[in-house]
């Protein structure tokens, strides 16, 4: 069998298959991974190749894996990842996905961002989004603040994207004095696929952490085609479709900016904070026994009672419409609950906001001790909640800032054409 170098141009074909492409380094000698000219790669058991056709050679092998080096003149960015599809690599020997391991390999995997900045990674760890706990929130703030501290002129934060907006509300949260961007960025597709985005998530946000806006934000693609990502801030964004690679879409708001991969940053937005040289700090306190729950027709009001057993110290409800619950059944325990946790309404609609002056059931709520958010997200409020009681002792002063606009959570004004934007 003729032996294939990564970056050869080859036929191969065996029983049942037939596949032409450029041979892409593998760690595994038994598995040959070919990139096909639709921009997907295939991995084949080695031994099951029977005609293997070198079309053209590469011209010469060069290591995929060199050491990041530091050019001169160029701003400092520090990359913290955590796993997810956007770092990660396909290993084909059993199909699934193993997240990047060395700083090398993701910057041989997008090397247009040497030419952008000079690029630090740390993995402080690195997991599936869907298992983030409070705790690694923390170690993601502490980090972030230290970079910043150190001289970064920005943060990209890596992870998996189905937990992405609640990384982005924490940090927001977390984050006082922020004088820097902090971009938070995923991937819909992983790398093997012509669609990846994750290319140019990084792109976007490496030009979104050069820009004047110090804000927490999550850095994706606006459309389905590789056109350009928005920055959206990260109180006010939710991810919206399982898998198109525009699922993120701001809420009530319009985005911060406009990223092209080329060309850089287009602001957009009319308020922002600005880049200053203030020191950062990491305020990470959060109070691990708060809950969200979604309300629905037919939920006893019991599951409240049941978190208060368990010494709960904030319930978030996603009510209906304007923050709306069965309030025959659960007036009488949100009354009793609200004198042992602080009980908060969302709206289940996302859009839009709550109002607790519209009908009669929002007036008894209030009456019973249910704080309306306005049209705070309900994970905003979820972990807006976690972060004030856990640096607050104040009940009745957590109770007044649920309330009240601290990192751009809440609107005054809700512009119109916002909705589905």
């Amino acid at each position: 069998m003729a032996k294939f170098a990564a970056g050869d141009f080859v036929r191969v074909s065996g029983r049942g298959f037939e596949y032409t492409g450029t041979v892409m380094p593998s760690q595994d000698e038994n598995i040959t991974i070919l990139k096909l000219e639709n921009g997907y790669n295939v991995g084949i058991v080695t031994k099951r190749i029977k005609k293997p056709h070198i079309i053209k050679r590469a011209k010469q092998s060069t290591p995929v894996l060199s050491k990041v080096k530091s050019k001169s003149g160029l701003p400092k960015i520090t990359i913290i990842t955590t796993g997810g599809t956007i770092t990660s690599r396909v290993d084909y020997k059993t199909g699934a996905t193993h997240s990047l391991t060395k700083p090398e390999e993701l910057i041989a995997n997008i090397p247009e961002l040497t030419k952008l900045a000079n690029i630090k990674i740390i993995s402080p760890f690195s997991q599936w989004s869907e298992d983030l706990t409070p705790q690694d929130f923390q170690r993601i703030a502490d980090t972030a603040a230290v970079e910043l501290n150190k001289g970064a002129s920005g943060v990209i934060v890596t992870q998996g994207t189905d937990t992405l907006h609640f990384t982005s509300a924490a940090l927001s949260f977390m984050i006082k004095d922020l004088s820097k961007p902090i971009a938070v960025v995923g991937g819909q597709r992983s790398s093997d696929r012509g669609s990846f985005d994750g290319a140019q998530n990084l792109i976007c946000a490496v030009h979104y952490c050069l820009s004047h806006i110090a804000e927490v934000a999550i850095v994706m693609h606006a459309n389905t085609d590789d056109d350009y990502c928005y920055a959206l801030r990260g109180t006010k964004v939710r991810k919206m479709h399982s898998s198109r690679r525009d699922a993120f879409r701001p809420i009530n708001c319009l985005p911060l900016a406009k990223i092209d991969p080329k060309k850089g940053v287009e602001i957009l937005a009319k308020n922002y904070n600005k880049r200053t040289d203030k020191t950062v700090k990491a305020d990470t306190q959060l109070e691990p026994k708060v809950v969200l729950i979604k309300f629905f027709p037919g939920l006893k009001s019991d599951i409240i009672n049941y978190y208060i057993d368990k010494g709960y110290k904030g319930i978030i409800l996603e009510g209906t419409g304007f923050g709306n619950i069965a309030t025959d059944t659960w007036i009488p325990t949100l009354e009793n609950a609200s004198k042992h946790a602080i009980i908060c309404m969302t709206t289940q609609t996302l859009y839009g906001t709550t109002n607790n002056h519209v009908y009669s059931a929002g007036v008894r709520e209030e009456k019973a001790g249910v704080i309306h958010c306005n049209d705070t997200l309900p994970e905003t409020a979820y972990m807006k909640l976690m972060h004030l009681l856990g640096t607050n002792k104040n009940l009745n002063e957590v109770r007044k800032q649920m309330t009240q606009n601290l990192v751009g959570e809440i609107n005054t004004r809700i512009e119109k054409n916002s909705f589905l934007y």
